[in-house]
């Protein structure tokens, strides 16, 4: 029997590829338009994933290719760190748009990671203090300063070491607290003031998911995040927001941080911002973001291409207020997703903000065991009906499908979903 294209291209990647790719499917990427991807033989899936939160304007976007063409019929690299270039001030401009106008100053890269290396080296040279505090779980990124921060997986940082220095506290993770939601973000805040005090006032800056995205769509007590702030301005440490998987419009407003009502010292953002090219940025304030020229630079920062995608990706997600659709059809999985924990043994919880949403996955309910297992389970089952999802943390199932996906269409993702959870044994 001939073999399909799909199985030759998983049969050549295993071949050539490195072996440090970890994928959840055997899904072989083909083309996508709107919340469907099509595999490289012609299957179709429900995209629940969006390219690990990029996708947030759709495959294939017809505002966001022609940006990219136009673009490209005009060239594609400008070596924007030693030359000006129209494009990416536009696109910062766009972006600056969007953010509290105390952020003011932009820097731009290619990646969540690189846009997290260049918050850490601001901090520090703003500073000039030593220390780094980050929670536990979190992810920064893999590079050697934000992997010196990222704690989500133990194989992420194993035979890794030494690492800038950094201290790790824990996350307010409700679900995983014995006692209420106040009780446990006070745990928390409790933790980073004695870390704090600790230090002597040698703390550069701390960084916080206002949602922990790989670590596994864990949303903090509503008064948390303000706690941190305050704590911040008492002891003089940076906050440093990173926003990489929750921002641009994920959650219902253009940072997730903003449903707090806290404003950061420096953001991080990338992902969904490029329009599902590599782009990262890192905004501060000018008073903070004070280094002189060449204290921090890239080649392939503003690249050109990137930043056209970009411009047109915000601006197609603001004209179509991706932000009410994503907090109208979010609701409505949240209540679906609700109610299918009362009927799915093994579904322990369910949280989320928007379509920023994690489902996390139990041997049972009364025991609240995690069950890595049964959510690989699940992963595959969806993926045989025709749904795209991805993991996060130990157990949990992330749900973080294109902003422009439909009522219609987050049900019947669902209804895939549920048939799954209750085939698991």
């Amino acid at each position: 029997m001939k073999r399909d294209r799909c199985s030759i291209v998983r049969g050549i990647d295993r071949q050539i590829m490195s072996s440090s790719y970890d994928r959840d499917t055997d899904f072989v990427y083909g083309g996508g338009k709107g919340v469907y991807l099509f595999d490289c033989s012609g299957g179709k899936f429900l995209d629940f994933a969006a390219g690990i939160a990029v996708m947030n304007a759709g495959h294939s976007n017809p505002e966001i290719m022609n940006a990219i063409r136009k673009q490209l019929s005009l060239g594609t690299h400008a070596a924007f760190p030693d030359f000006y270039a129209e494009t990416p001030v536009l696109f910062s401009q766009t972006l600056l748009s969007l953010l509290p106008s105390s952020l003011n100053s932009v820097f731009l890269s290619n990646s969540g990671t690189e846009s997290v290396e260049c918050a850490i080296k601001l901090s520090k040279w703003h500073s000039r203090k030593k220390w780094l505090v980050a929670f536990s779980p979190c992810f920064h990124g893999r590079t050697m300063g934000s992997l010196s921060m990222t704690n989500s997986k133990p194989v992420q940082r194993e035979g890794f070491a030494p690492f800038l220095p950094v201290k790790h506290v824990p996350y307010p993770y409700p679900y995983r607290f014995n006692g209420s939601e106040e009780e446990c973000s006070n745990a928390s805040l409790n933790a980073v003031e004695k870390v704090f005090k600790k230090l002597g006032g040698n703390v550069a800056g701390i960084f916080f998911e206002p949602i922990s995205g790989e670590g596994g769509y864990i949303v903090p007590p509503k008064n948390f995040a303000r706690g941190i702030r305050k704590l911040c301005n008492e002891f003089g440490v940076l906050l440093c927001v990173d926003e990489v998987q929750s921002g641009c419009f994920r959650t219902g407003k253009f940072l997730a941080i903003s449903h707090f009502g806290v404003e950061p010292d420096i953001l991080c953002m990338s992902k969904s911002i490029g329009g599902g090219l590599p782009l990262g940025a890192t905004v501060a304030n000018k008073k903070t973001m004070d280094w002189p020229p060449s204290s921090h630079s890239n080649t392939f920062g503003g690249n050109l291409l990137a930043c056209a995608a970009g411009k047109a990706a915000l601006e197609f997600m603001g004209k179509k207020n991706l932000a009410k659709n994503a907090e109208r059809v979010g609701k409505s999985m949240l209540q679906r997703l609700s109610e299918m924990q009362e009927r799915v043994e093994i579904v322990g919880d369910v949280r989320g903000m928007g379509l920023m949403i994690g489902v996390e996955i139990v041997e049972s309910k009364k025991s609240k065991k995690p069950s890595h297992d049964k959510r690989e389970e699940t992963l595959k089952k969806c993926f045989e009906k025709g749904l795209l999802m991805l993991a996060c943390g130990k157990n949990v199932l992330r749900l973080c499908p294109p902003l422009v996906l439909t009522e219609e269409q987050a049900m019947k993702g669902l209804d895939v979903l549920e048939q799954a959870l209750k085939e698991v044994r």
